[in-house]
């Protein structure tokens, strides 16, 4: 996936049409659009517009890739200021990275904080896998990120942020959906879906609960991110056990319900290498209080 096709997707979504999209905003043509997209499509693995005579209209898929298009071009902007910057004299620098959706809450009053302290600093920002950050951690490659707590990362420390718990998500018309809670013996006879182990720490923490209750769900497939989640859920009417967090970027067809009885939960930390004594990262660890919104 290129930077290109994140470009032409959101031309197409806002003009509402590919044809329009071609002529009046990327200066192609149709059939080269049209082929980029499909090629998009092909790597995201869903499908992300609805063609027709009218014009396109996003699929749940597409809206809620849409978000992250733009936020991977804002970042992407960033990274191509910070490399004109190189060329200026040297200045305070601090890599962080992010769960994946995370920095939506989060990234506005770490900026706020990390700029009232050294006002020309220049953040460095990415956003990926919990695994990947930790391996980038270790690594050295990032000072600090906020992600869940790995396996086998000695070399890190962790400090909590926030606690998530888990909810049950599926359709807005399920049957489920006129409850005010829901126990895993409720979604026993449903289609029911498992993180995958690109998320290691939420798919654990799943097989563990359900393992408590003793409810033997099967799942049919694993899914590897909030858009392949929302796009089985509405093609399939599945059932699954996500973050509360993720509910933000469902959109109205999905719904979420808490789970009855003492729900799941699971820790959003900040993680660093204990070697870093970094002043930025002290300043930061020191005003985590602040970033984890009062959440428990």
């Amino acid at each position: 996936m290129e930077l290109r096709h994140l470009r032409y997707f959101i031309a197409v979504a806002d003009a509402g049409s590919l044809t329009v999209a071609a002529e009046q905003k990327l200066h192609t043509s149709q059939p080269s659009l049209s082929r980029q997209i499909r090629d998009l499509e092909q790597e995201v693995g869903v499908q992300l517009l609805n063609r027709g005579a009218q014009g396109i209209e996003l699929t749940s898929a597409g809206r809620a890739f849409l978000e992250h298009a733009r936020m991977a071009l804002l970042q992407a902007d960033a990274a191509r200021e910070a490399a004109l910057r190189a060329a200026q004299p040297p200045r305070p620098a601090f890599s962080l990275g992010f769960l994946s959706g995370a920095e939506i809450d989060l990234l506005p009053e770490v900026n706020r904080v990390l700029r009232a302290e050294f006002p020309g600093i220049d953040i460095r920002l990415s956003s990926d896998y919990s695994p990947l950050l930790a391996k980038a951690l270790m690594r050295r490659k990032l000072d600090a990120a906020f992600m869940r707590s790995e396996e086998q990362t000695e070399e890190l420390s962790y400090r909590r942020v926030r606690t998530d718990p888990l909810v049950f998500v599926f359709p807005s018309d399920h049957r489920l959906a006129s409850q005010a809670a829901v126990a895993p013996q409720d979604v026993v006879n449903e289609t029911f879906y498992l993180p995958s182990k690109s998320a290691p720490a939420v798919r654990r923490l799943v097989l563990e609960y359900l393992g408590q209750t003793g409810v033997d769900l099967k799942p049919e497939q694993e899914v590897h991110n909030v858009v392949h989640a929302i796009s089985m859920i509405t093609s399939t009417r599945g059932v699954m056990l996500l973050p509360a967090y993720t509910s933000r970027y469902l959109p109205a067809s999905i719904t979420t319900r808490p789970v009855k009885g003492d729900a799941p939960t699971l820790d959003l930390v900040i993680a660093y290498h204990k070697a870093n004594k970094s002043p930025i990262l002290k300043l930061l660890l020191s005003r985590i209080g602040r970033l984890g919104g009062g959440a428990t």
